[in-house]
C-alpha cells in the first residue's frame, strides 16, 4: 500500500512539473476532451445517430488519432486522412463493382489480387523519403480504407452508403479537430521551430562565453566563471545534440500550417533545418574541448607564445559567442542585422601556430583547443551565411547595424566566407 501511495505521489509531481513547464499541454488536453465530446453527439442524439448509424464511431476514432499538439500536426493528419479516405473509398467501390462482374466465384479472387497489389505497392512507396516525411500517415490510411471497403463490400450490399457514411464522419471528425486546434489557443509548429533553433544558438553562445572566461580567461576570468558555475554550460550541449528529431517533426508540421503571425505562405522552413544542422556540428566540435580543458586549465603556460595563443583562443571564443547571440536575436525578431565583430583572430592564430610549431610540442592540450576553436569559428561563419540566406528568403525586416561592426554577412557575399554546402553536412 505504501508503494502505491509513493508511486501516486511521484506521478502527481511529474504531472505537475509537465504542466508547469508547458501550460499549453494542459490546454491541449482540454481541447481534445472538448472535440471528443462534440463528435460523441452522433451517438447521444437520435436524429444524428439515425443519419450516421454505427459509422459515427469513425468520427470519434478520427479525433483520437489526428488531434496533435500543434496546429500543423493536426492539419497534416486531418488532410492526409480525409484525402486518403476519399480516394481509397472511391477505388474500393470501383474495385467491388469490377469484381462483381466476375461472378460469385471470381469476385473474391479478383478482390484478393487487387488488395495484394495495392497494399504491396503503397507499402513500398512509404519507404520513399519524400513520401515518408509528409504523407506516410495518409498512405497508411489509404491502404486501410481501401482494404476495409473492398472486403466489406463482399458481404454488405449497400457499399455506397457505407463508404459515404465513413467518409462523412471522418471529415466531420477532422474538421472538428482543425477548428478547435486553429481557433482555440493554437500551438503553431512553425513558431516552436523558430524559437527552438534560436534557443539552441543561444546555448552554444553561452557555452563559448563560459569556456572563454573559465578556461582561457586566466585569473581575471575565474571570478566570472565561479558566478556561472551553477549553470554548468556543458550540460546545455546535450539538448542541442538531441534536438534533431524534434526539429524535423516541427519543420514537417510547419509546412502544412497556414499563414500566421510573421510567417507567411511558403516560409522557408527547411532553412531552419540547415541552421540546426550547423548548430549540431558546432556542438559536436565543442564537445571535444572537454578532453583538453582540464589539463589545459591546471597547467597554465608561462611563455609568451603560449600566452598569445591562449589570448587569441579566448578572443575567438568571445567573438564567436557574440556573433551567435546576434544571429539568435536576428532569428527571434525576424530582423536582418549584421553581427558586430571587432576583429577576426582566426588567421592570426593559424600563423602563430605555424611559426611556433616546434615550441608548442610540449603543450598538446592547448594546441587541440586552438585547432578546435578554429573549426568552431568556421562553423559559426557557415551559420552566419545560412542565417543570411534565411533572412533573404523569409524577407526579414532591415535592422540597424552596430557601429564598428564587421559584417559576417558582407564577408559572405564578398566570398571571404564560403557559402553553406548542405551536402557537406
Amino acid at each position: 500500500m505504501g508503494s502505491l501511495v509513493s508511486n501516486a505521489v511521484e506521478t502527481w509531481k511529474e504531472l505537475k512539473k509537465i504542466g508547469e513547464d508547458d501550460p499549453r499541454k494542459i490546454v491541449h488536453s482540454f481541447k481534445v476532451g472538448v472535440a471528443l465530446t462534440i463528435v460523441s453527439m452522433f451517438y447521444y442524439f437520435r436524429p444524428l445517430y439515425q443519419g450516421m448509424g454505427q459509422a459515427g464511431m469513425w468520427a470519434i476514432l478520427t479525433v483520437v488519432v489526428v488531434f496533435e499538439f500543434t496546429v500543423g500536426g493536426t492539419l497534416s493528419k486531418s488532410i492526409n486522412r480525409g484525402f486518403a479516405t476519399l480516394v481509397a473509398g472511391a477505388l474500393g467501390v470501383a474495385a467491388e463493382y469490377v469484381a462483381d462482374l466476375c461472378g460469385k466465384n471470381g469476385e473474391p479472387i479478383l478482390l484478393g489480387v487487387l488488395v495484394f497489389l495495392l497494399a504491396a505497392v503503397c507499402t513500398f512507396a512509404r519507404f520513399l523519403p519524400s513520401v515518408k516525411k509528409k504523407y506516410d500517415y495518409g498512405v497508411m490510411i489509404f491502404i486501410l480504407t481501401f482494404t476495409l471497403v473492398a472486403v466489406s463490400g463482399y458481404r454488405i450490399e449497400e457499399i455506397l452508403t457505407l463508404a459515404h457514411q465513413r467518409l462523412a464522419t471522418i471529415l466531420i471528425g477532422g474538421a472538428t479537430c482543425i477548428v478547435i486546434s486553429v481557433f482555440v489557443c493554437p500551438v503553431w509548429a512553425g513558431q516552436d521551430l523558430h524559437n527552438l533553433v534560436a534557443s539552441n544558438i543561444d546555448k552554444l553562445a553561452a557555452f563559448l562565453q563560459g569556456y572563454g572566461e573559465q578556461f582561457l580567461g586566466g585569473e581575471s576570468g575565474k571570478a566570472a566563471a565561479a558566478e556561472e558555475e551553477e549553470e554548468k554550460p556543458f550540460l546545455l550541449l546535450q539538448s542541442v545534440l538531441n534536438s534533431k528529431a524534434t526539429e524535423e517533426n516541427l519543420a514537417n508540421f510547419a509546412w502544412w500550417e497556414p499563414c500566421h503571425g510573421r510567417f507567411g505562405f511558403g516560409h522557408p522552413w527547411m532553412m531552419y533545418l540547415k541552421i540546426a544542422t550547423l548548430c549540431r556540428e558546432c556542438a559536436y566540435l565543442i564537445q571535444t574541448l572537454n578532453a583538453s580543458s582540464s589539463s589545459h586549465s591546471t597547467n597554465p603556460t608561462a611563455t609568451d607564445i603560449f600566452r598569445q595563443i591562449r589570448e587569441l583562443c579566448r578572443k575567438i571564443c568571445m567573438e564567436s559567442s557574440q556573433v551567435l547571440r546576434e544571429l539568435s536575436t536576428s532569428i527571434r525578431t525576424a530582423t536582418f542585422r549584421s553581427p558586430a565583430t571587432t576583429e577576426t583572430y582566426r588567421d592570426e592564430l593559424k600563423s602563430l601556430i605555424e611559426s611556433s610549431s616546434f615550441q608548442l610540442r610540449d603543450n598538446v592540450p592547448l594546441l587541440v583547443v586552438a585547432f578546435v576553436l578554429i573549426d568552431i569559428k568556421n562553423c559559426v561563419d557557415k551559420a552566419a551565411a545560412a542565417v543570411d540566406e534565411l533572412s533573404i528568403k523569409a524577407r526579414f525586416k532591415k535592422g540597424e547595424d552596430t557601429e564598428k561592426s564587421k559584417s559576417i554577412f558582407r564577408m559572405f557575399r564578398r566570398g571571404t566566407v564560403k557559402p553553406f554546402n548542405e551536402d557537406a553536412c
